[in-house]
């Protein structure tokens, strides 16, 4: 089996729902939200995942996140890594983009023009950066001769944000962040990072199949 970072993004919250901005307000999954990460969980318990019994289970510190591994069947396993964080949005925590635009920023986009008083790109970018690094030091080595690494049980689980994996898996790609604009992400939905002739490859994305 290929070495694969498996992505989770966290099951719906009121917030997600209407659309704003959430990055460190800690707010619980609605019961919809449960409900899809217990439906995330049965997948994964199933084959081809059996359950992932070999992999290592990191999550985002915020309670939605948590709350989802945990429904999941992955909380006993579960490490807490704040470089998994959401993108801290800072004045413009808790607001749609519509509003912004309409109220302080006509044509305010956030990959190009940022959010006053919070993180950075550069500075999400760079935790992303260290965690896909933490990875290569406890994954398998990819072998270019095969679509596959040396070592099989090193898969790693990730349950975290949405723009916050976006940003990720563009850096996995080794494009800049910006390009995460482009990859939509819904809640609870699943996505497979891994490795095609020993070049970073998306296997999946943002599959929400177990949700219908």
């Amino acid at each position: 089996m290929p070495s694969r970072i498996l992505l989770v993004r966290h099951g719906e919250t009121e917030w997600s729902a209407s659309g704003r901005h959430t990055g460190r307000t800690d707010i619980p999954l609605t019961e919809e939200g449960r409900e899809m990460g217990r439906r995330l969980g049965d997948r994964l318990k199933r084959e081809p995942w059996g359950g992932l019994p070999d992999a290592q289970i990191r999550t985002s510190p915020l309670l939605r996140a948590r709350e989802t591994c945990e429904l999941a069947g992955f909380g006993a396993r579960a490490v807490d890594c704040p470089d998994l964080l959401e993108w801290d949005y800072g004045q413009y925590e808790g607001r749609t983009g519509p509003d912004i635009r309409a109220s302080d920023r006509p044509g305010w986009l956030i990959w190009r023009d940022g959010v006053p008083g919070g993180e950075t790109l550069a500075e999400v970018s760079a935790r992303v950066d260290r965690f896909i690094d933490w990875t290569a030091e406890h994954g398998g080595v990819p072998d270019p001769d095969t679509t596959t690494m040396h070592s099989a049980d090193n898969d790693v689980v990730v349950f975290a944000h949405g723009h916050l994996l976006r940003i990720l898996t563009a850096r996995w790609l080794g494009l800049p962040p910006e390009y995460a604009q482009r990859l939509k992400l819904g809640p609870a939905t699943l996505s497979v990072l891994t490795w095609e002739y020993g070049a970073r490859a998306v296997e999946l994305w943002n599959d929400g199949s177990h949700l219908a």
